[in-house]
């Protein structure tokens, strides 16, 4: 059986009351998507909060999925209308063959190789190299897969300092990638603190599949403790709001390593941790930087 994908064009305005007048109307599923995607005049939506002033794209894509007896033309003209539109907004049409969206979703996502020694592959796949270090990950809502620029750099950071019996604060900790590959280099007493509850538990349920012992908790719980490397991997605004906290979570002589921020941002953090430690560039990419310092 033939699924049918209508694409609509619309503006920034009706995009979202257009995609939910869809999904009222009996659409399977509808998404918004940027009409310009791949050219030139592509617009990412993403940053530091507040960056976005009006989130969505001028020229917007809507993009429905619907039963394949449905009578396009007037089921759209009715959605535009609820919508707002005066007239019948320009769409177009294809049929989607049926396959097994499962199968389809997991061939999206391949093995991670971060290191020489260090991987990250999803459940459903063999390790490529049975003697790598494997960190088993799915990709899931709390954020921190592998495959961003800021989450390898600070794998990569973790990789090369960690040692076995130190303890690690993973702050900010997602999906507990980090707090999972401290353990299994070795560390012994791993913690991950994020503001999520939802992360949370998804980062308890990623270190039980990978069997490893971490503690994770909400970050309204009270947290103590000193720490041989404390990593955060979060963005530059909420990194320099917290410098105070997460720099005394840093033992004498223990290392911070913090990422999210943009090469041009680098200056600014420096400054806002200069008064608990000296942080410089430990590494970049992509126009992303990972810090790293010393407390003394």
């Amino acid at each position: 059986m033939a699924w049918l994908s209508l694409s609509i064009r619309t503006d920034c305005q009706h995009a979202e009351v257009l995609a939910d007048a869809l999904l009222d109307a009996g659409a399977l599923a509808a998404s918004i998507e940027d009409a310009a995607a791949g050219t030139t005049d592509e617009q990412p939506q993403f940053g530091e909060p507040g960056s976005v002033s009006r989130p969505g794209w001028e020229r917007s894509l809507v993009v429905a999925l619907l039963k394949p007896d449905t009578d396009v033309r007037p089921f759209l003209a009715s959605c535009a209308g609820r919508a707002g539109l005066a007239t019948l907004p320009d769409f177009t049409l294809e049929e989607i063959a049926e396959q097994d969206w499962v199968k389809l979703t997991q061939s999206q996502f391949e093995p991670i190789r971060v290191s020489a020694r260090l991987w990250i592959v999803p459940s459903w796949h063999e390790a490529p190299d049975p003697q790598a270090i494997v960190l088993v990950l799915d990709p899931g809502m709390a954020f921190g897969t592998g495959s961003h620029p800021t989450t390898r750099l600070c794998l990569e950071w973790l990789e090369r300092s960690v040692r076995p019996g130190m303890s690690v604060l993973d702050y900010g900790c997602g999906s507990g990638i980090l707090a999972i590959a401290a353990a299994r280099l070795g560390a012994t007493d791993v913690v991950g603190v994020d503001i999520d509850p939802q992360a949370v538990t998804s980062a308890r349920n990623n270190a039980e599949s990978n069997r490893v012992s971490a503690r994770f908790q909400d970050s309204a719980c009270q947290l103590t403790g000193l720490f041989d490397r404390v990593v955060a991997n979060i963005l530059a605004n909420p990194l320099k709001v917290l410098a105070p906290a997460i720099s005394a979570h840093v033992r004498p002589g223990g290392s911070l390593a913090l990422s999210g921020i943009l090469v041009e941002q680098t200056e600014e953090l420096i400054a806002a941790y200069a008064p608990f430690l000296r942080l410089a560039v430990a590494d970049a990419r992509d126009g992303w930087v990972c810090l790293a310092g010393v407390r003394e």
